[in-house]
């Protein structure tokens, strides 16, 4: 599909952090399920309630966790009360899986402008001197405002939780510190 490939417009968000791990670990917890509810289900904001992964091409995966009570989701928890959603869900596809350098996911998302509207996150993993760069991009975001405004920030915040999620497994599985840019 023409639509996995990394945009070339300017409908994507995209953010990079490096983690002081070798890819194939950081892969492991973009794809599986348990490691997945560890590091996302961290997010202070919310409260992960699920997230099936079935990390196979052709897989489908589903997330979904409420608001905690005193944080604020600016415009899209308005967009939420507008529509008399909850609940924060997201599903989607894996389109592509390439262990362990790229995963790519459709992302469908009720909080969204238009909450039928399919997107695409691209996660590709490139190996450095000192662990692995990590860079998500989130395309087909083109005339939704709210959304590209909200995952300017979100995927920062996606990728400071799965970075201290790896480097925590990693200094305690060597005993000592491992510092990442």
């Amino acid at each position: 599909m023409s639509d996995n490939k990394a945009p070339t417009g300017d409908d994507a968000v995209t953010v990079e952090i490096e983690i002081a791990a070798p890819p194939e670990r950081v892969f492991q917890a973009l794809v599986d399920q348990k490691q997945l509810i560890a590091w996302w289900g961290s997010e202070p904001s919310t409260n992960l309630v699920a997230f099936d992964m079935d990390a196979r091409k052709g897989g489908q995966y589903r997330y979904a966790c409420v608001a905690r009570t005193g944080h604020d989701h600016s415009e899209v928890g308005e967009q939420m009360k507008k529509t008399g959603a909850n609940t924060f869900e997201c599903h989607g596809e894996v389109l592509e899986l390439d262990p362990p350098r790229l995963a790519v996911w459709s992302w469908i998302a009720n909080w969204h402008d238009d909450a039928a509207r399919r997107t695409i996150v691209r996660w590709e993993l490139e190996p450095t001197k000192t662990g692995t760069r990590v860079r998500v991009t989130h395309s087909g975001l083109a005339g939704m405002p709210v959304s590209r405004k909200d995952y300017s920030k979100g995927w920062v915040g996606v990728l400071d939780l799965l970075h201290k999620f790896i480097t925590g497994l990693h200094e305690e599985a060597h005993g000592h510190s491992q510092h990442s840019v």
